[in-house]
């Protein structure tokens, strides 16, 4: 396996103790009801992700999971990024944080360069992806 690495450090999620045990089991036996949609998709994703949110699930075992055709498994993954919701650079998922990054909650005056670094990490980040892409 590939070595993980968070895609957004920004919008590392914090894990809190919960019952998630039994709801990997069962999406992870297929038993579950779910829907071809994109909330099924991040539901599976929320499940089977660690605590930094990082999964490694490819694609065709998302699609069999979800019962859900390829073409489908790639627009839902597009809505959920598009929603800010995960973040995706294959083979790796990283389900993002709901609460806003620490630098977005940042008041009063702060220097520029303080207020640009986020941007020039993302815009950095992106073009790196465009290069291997």
């Amino acid at each position: 396996m590939p070595h993980k690495r968070v895609l957004r450090p920004e919008r590392l999620r914090q894990c809190r103790r919960s019952s998630a045990g039994s709801i990997n089991g069962w999406c992870a036996t297929g038993t579950g009801a779910l829907r071809c949609t994109c909330h099924a998709l991040y539901l599976v994703l929320v499940t089977v992700a660690d605590a930094q949110g990082l999964s490694y699930y490819g694609d065709a075992s998302l699609a069999r999971l979800l019962s859900m055709p390829a073409v489908r498994l790639l627009q839902a993954r597009a809505d959920l990024v598009g929603l800010d919701l995960i973040a995706y650079e294959r083979p790796l998922y990283q389900v993002l944080s709901l609460d806003p990054s620490a630098t977005m909650r940042i008041h009063g005056v702060q220097s520029i360069d303080r207020g640009l670094a986020p941007l020039r990490a993302g815009l950095a980040a992106r073009a790196d992806r465009d290069r291997r892409g």
